[in-house]
């Protein structure tokens, strides 16, 4: 009986390790897919009307080179600089969604420069740099995992044919930020820079919203528009942050198709 006792024992200890096993199995599952969430202006936004409108964000791109193990939460909207996110209440949105593991890419800057709206203009060196701090910080108290990008260039070419800086103290700042904070940095104004400069004066045009008039239907009166991008531009851009991404952050180069 002793004997039938223990081996009784032994059956309902092997049971109960097997019960465990689903549970380990939907940790793993869980740690198999990662979401990004993505904070910024025009030039990551999703753009409405794909089927007719060629503007991109490089976000909206970014998304076709992810495997399916990866969602993107793509909240960048036109026009807004951090102090507009925060204020208009985006960013709460963003933060209360926001769990264990989570990415949330930050590019801001474009809208911060607008001196003239005061809804919208930071001071670089103060109230930009302190939202940006905010969103890592309060990305870190969720355990996520914060990136900070720098904005990309605007195809800014003097007759010299030089391309110039329109961007100020903001990128720099950025880059400050994320030394302080031992934060990943995409340095798009750098990369965008290189790329603009490799096409040229002429086919820069390209990557981004260069119209004749009737060229196209959705701009019947033309369009020449050097800060935001065409396929080709969001398409570059994205692949440009996949490669700096593989680089600083080894853990996702599994997540991207190329």
């Amino acid at each position: 009986m002793k004997k039938l006792s223990k081996i009784v024992l032994m059956v309902l200890v092997c049971i109960s390790c097997r019960q465990e096993v689903p549970d380990d199995q939907k940790m793993d599952k869980i740690a198999a897919y990662i979401t990004i969430h993505a904070i910024g202006d025009s030039t990551m936004a999703n753009k409405p009307n794909p089927e007719e409108n060629p503007e991109r964000g490089w976000v909206q791109m970014f998304s076709g080179f992810l495997t399916n193990s990866v969602t993107v939460k793509n909240h960048a909207i036109n026009g807004r600089s951090t102090r507009s996110f925060i204020n208009e209440k985006r960013w709460d949105s963003v933060y209360h969604h926001l769990k264990k593991g989570d990415y949330v890419f930050i590019q801001f800057g474009h809208n911060d420069q607008k001196a003239n709206d005061p809804h919208r203009y930071t001071n670089p060196h103060t109230a930009y740099r302190q939202n940006l701090m905010r969103f890592i910080k309060e990305s870190r108290d969720k355990e996520a995992i914060p990136v900070l990008f720098t904005s990309i260039v605007r195809r800014n070419f003097n007759e010299h044919g030089t391309l110039v800086d329109t961007h100020g103290a903001y990128p720099q700042e950025a880059r400050l930020v994320a030394q302080e904070l031992d934060v990943p940095l995409i340095d798009l104004q750098y990369l965008t820079e290189k790329m603009e400069e490799s096409f040229g004066v002429e086919a820069s045009k390209k990557l981004h919203l260069h119209y004749q008039p009737h060229e196209i239907p959705f701009y019947p009166e033309g369009k020449v528009d050097d800060t935001h991008l065409s396929i080709l531009g969001a398409t570059e851009v994205a692949k440009l942050a996949i490669m700096e991404l593989e680089r600083k952050i080894p853990a996702l180069s599994k997540r991207f198709k190329i």
